[in-house]
């Protein structure tokens, strides 16, 4: 090993692991790796007091176990729409409301729903929206929104708040 690289500051060596730790995170996106660059953190904020590398490598242990098992569980709640009930993706879709741009019948429509023009057919057979009309999605049936009429209450999500 070189002379300058054997001779480099151990808590250097720590902030390198903790970048190394943070690439593997943006990768993986599960912030098990984002809890040991926190450790390897701590491990080198131990190694600038000039503690050993037996205390360094023990507290890199002791922090990351720590952050592992109670920060991560609390930031996953909080960065999740899963932890808060949201639903995402397609399932998300399900219960909006929708404006029809084109006439859907219970083969053929498009709709405007979450902003995104969707191909949309009307859930009950003989069944027809007009342009403009309001409705809400039942399900999704591959890249097609199945629609039902919409309840008076219901708002859209895609049309512009009224202007004073």
């Amino acid at each position: 090993m070189p002379d300058w690289l054997r001779d480099s500051p151990q808590w250097l060596w720590w902030i390198g692991a903790a970048l190394a730790f943070g690439i593997v995170e943006m990768t993986t996106l599960d912030l098990l790796f984002l809890m040991l660059a926190l450790g390897a953190l701590v491990a080198a904020i131990v190694a600038g007091t000039g503690l050993g590398l037996i205390w360094q490598v023990l507290l890199f242990a002791v922090a990351s176990g720590l952050f592992v098992f109670a920060l991560r569980p609390v930031a996953l709640k909080y960065l999740r729409l899963e932890g808060k009930g949201g639903k995402i993706g397609m399932e998300g879709n399900i219960g909006q409301t929708a404006t029809v741009l084109e006439a859907v019948s219970d083969r053929a429509g498009l709709v405007k729903l979450r902003g995104e023009s969707w191909t949309a057919r009307a859930e009950l057979e003989g069944q027809t929206f007009a342009a403009g009309d309001l409705v809400t999605v039942v399900r999704i049936d591959g890249a097609t929104a199945v629609v039902t009429a919409s309840t008076p209450e219901d708002k859209p999500f895609d049309l512009d708040p009224p202007r004073d």
